[in-house]
């Protein structure tokens, strides 16, 4: 009874400390699809939404378009082919004012008005290739059999620029008694290339409004982007990219102005504008895109090697967050009340991080590893998160009307102060006057500056010389080992105890191998040890080296020891230190 008693006591201190409310969980829910498969609309326009969710099924069977409202499923409708995106967008003007929603499947975009199919766009034929359309003329007319055909349509697929159609890739993939049937089944028909869709987004026609008509935007496997009219459903633009888009981001409007950013499977990203038939910027990724989402007017891109990274615009970069697991999905949360947008980060250590730039601000802990996730309003309750999971669950948590999400600064690198742009004043008179005289006289400036340099590193040099003939201070020859280095001598003689206190200044690096040699007139002193092993040293611990130094003269007179710190099979000395030794006073007694 304890134990139960202790482990709810931390349950609910931890439901406590929560931002989110536990709404509901379902493990039984089959729901397997993605974050592209999921939207949030008013379908009936009573002011409660519902979750529209092209589910996948299972195995590629039982792929269904379903709604749910509250905790349970409203409606489900059977779709014919995987469906690729899901999004809601407002088709016209009428009222009332209830979204349609699109799905995408193949090459096919089915909309449905009210949850009943409503239309059905076809993506445009590709033009086949004319090699192709040649050699299937020639198998037509029984002018070549069936392995001569192979042979040929091998060698179109190999060098041609234009892909096969899929009869010929099906054709290519039969074993060789099935192809003559294949042959006689098939010459008769016409050869038509397809493309599929790969992903999907919208784009507002004319007004900024949450309720303006939207145009569709798809990419296809082409390498194309498509917008589509949303009343008529042709083609309005049609813009080509270097790789097969996997992931779309739009903002602002068609008639006015529009940017369309694509993440592709080629590791890139691209950004198109308006009235531009190719894109205008490219990002490279350090590995292949998992997800793509704007905040504000930055770009933030997930990668396959456990990395967020966030851009600019155009292209340049702003940070690197290093991931603790594999990146699994993410989706923008956007917290209109309060201003407040974040970049939701599913990992497959069970864990949904959330960040705001590139500082973590919260982390949820799941039952399961997510595979999708949607932010927004949900029945009536504006700030809702929905997830699902690898095993088909379904989970929903509202946001606490008191969290207050605090940025944690987790990621190595300058702090985030640095990174806030300065008040620079406008300019002067005198600034404008000063550029253009260092503009006119560019040449004479440069010969000043190089005079003064020169004389600068002739002053260090000097300054160098006299530090070591002074032994002002030891001098460590390289930057790579930083060390220091203190000298005590102890005694009035004949015989004194020298002591060196080594110590290592680096951050986290050890020294080692390193030996420690003295060098002095053998006429004068004598020492026990003049050469040994130093130990490891570890940064910032203090490590005194003793030895007994003899002076053998009575004239009364001292010398100067050197000490040399070198790194094992190097002859360069690492650290240098000149020990001035006093007269002995024993022997001058004596």
């Amino acid at each position: 009874m304890a134990a139960v008693s202790s482990s709810s006591s931390s349950s609910e201190s931890n439901e406590a400390n929560s931002k989110w409310l536990d709404a509901h969980y379902d493990p039984m829910a089959n729901l397997y699809t993605f974050s592209s498969c999921i939207a949030l609309a008013d379908l009936h326009g009573d002011g409660e939404y519902k979750l529209v969710v092209g589910d996948l099924g299972m195995a590629g069977h039982t792929m269904r378009l379903k709604v749910y409202r509250g905790t349970g499923l409203a409606s489900e409708s059977t779709l014919l082919d995987l469906p690729s995106a899901v999004v809601t967008f407002l088709m016209d003007q009428n009222e009332p004012r209830t979204p349609a929603v699109a799905v995408t499947s193949g090459p096919f975009v089915y909309v449905y008005k009210n949850l009943r199919p409503y239309f059905k766009f076809t993506l445009p034929p590709l033009d086949a290739n004319p090699l192709e359309l040649d050699v299937w003329e020639q198998a037509k007319e029984d002018m070549i059999d069936p392995l001569t055909l192979k042979e040929m349509l091998e060698g179109i697929r190999d060098k041609a620029e234009i892909p096969l159609s899929v009869r010929s890739l099906r054709f290519l993939a039969q074993d060789v008694p099935e192809m003559e049937n294949f042959v006689n089944l098939h010459k008769g028909q016409p050869i038509k290339r397809q493309t599929v869709i790969t992903c999907m987004s919208t784009l507002k026609k004319n007004m900024a409004d949450e309720d303006a008509v939207s145009c569709l935007v798809i990419g296809t496997e082409s390498a194309d982007v498509l917008i589509l009219d949303p009343e008529a459903f042709t083609i309005l633009a049609k813009m080509t990219l270097p790789s097969v888009p996997a992931f779309l981001d739009v903002m602002g409007q068609f008639d006015v102005e529009y940017r369309v950013t694509v993440a592709c499977r080629d590791g890139s990203i691209y950004i198109l504008r308006r009235e531009s038939k190719r894109p205008k910027y490219c990002i490279e990724l350090s590995a292949q895109p998992v997800g793509l989402v704007r905040v504000h007017k930055n770009i933030v891109a997930g990668c396959s090697d456990e990395t967020l990274q966030g851009y600019t615009q155009k292209g340049k970069k702003l940070w690197t967050v290093y991931l603790p697991a594999p990146l699994m999905t993410m989706s923008l949360l956007d917290q209109k009340s309060r201003g407040f947008q974040a970049v939701m980060v599913g990992l497959a250590n069970q864990e949904v991080h959330m960040y705001r730039d590139k500082n973590l601000v919260d982390i949820i802990r799941t039952q399961d590893v997510v595979t999708s996730i949607c932010f927004g309003r949900y029945g009536r309750e504006d700030n809702t998160l929905i997830m699902t999971t690898k095993g088909g669950g379904l989970i929903i948590k509202i946001l606490k009307r008191t969290a207050v999400f605090e940025e944690k600064d987790t990621s190595l690198g300058p702090p985030v102060a640095q990174s806030i742009r300065l008040s620079v004043p406008k300019k002067t008179r005198l600034y404008v006057d000063q550029t253009l005289r260092e503009r006119e006289n560019a040449v004479a400036m440069h010969r000043v500056f190089q005079m003064d340099l020169y004389r600068l590193r002739l002053m260090a040099a000097r300054a160098y010389v006299k530090a070591l003939e002074s032994s002002l201070v030891p001098v460590t020859s390289t930057l790579q080992e930083p060390l220091k280095m203190n000298a005590v001598v102890q005694g009035i003689g004949p015989t004194f105890k020298l002591t060196l206190h080594i110590q290592n200044t680096s951050a986290g690096r050890p020294s080692i191998n390193l030996l420690v040699s003295f060098l002095y007139d053998q006429s004068l002193y004598a020492m026990k040890r003049a050469f040994f092993k130093a130990p490891m040293l570890v940064p910032g611990l203090n490590y005194p080296i003793e030895t007994f130094v003899e002076c053998l003269s009575d004239k009364g007179i001292s010398d100067v020891i050197k000490v040399f710190v070198l790194r094992e099979g190097q002859s360069m000395p690492l650290l240098t230190a000149h020990i001035n030794m006093p007269v002995s006073e024993g022997l001058v007694a004596a």
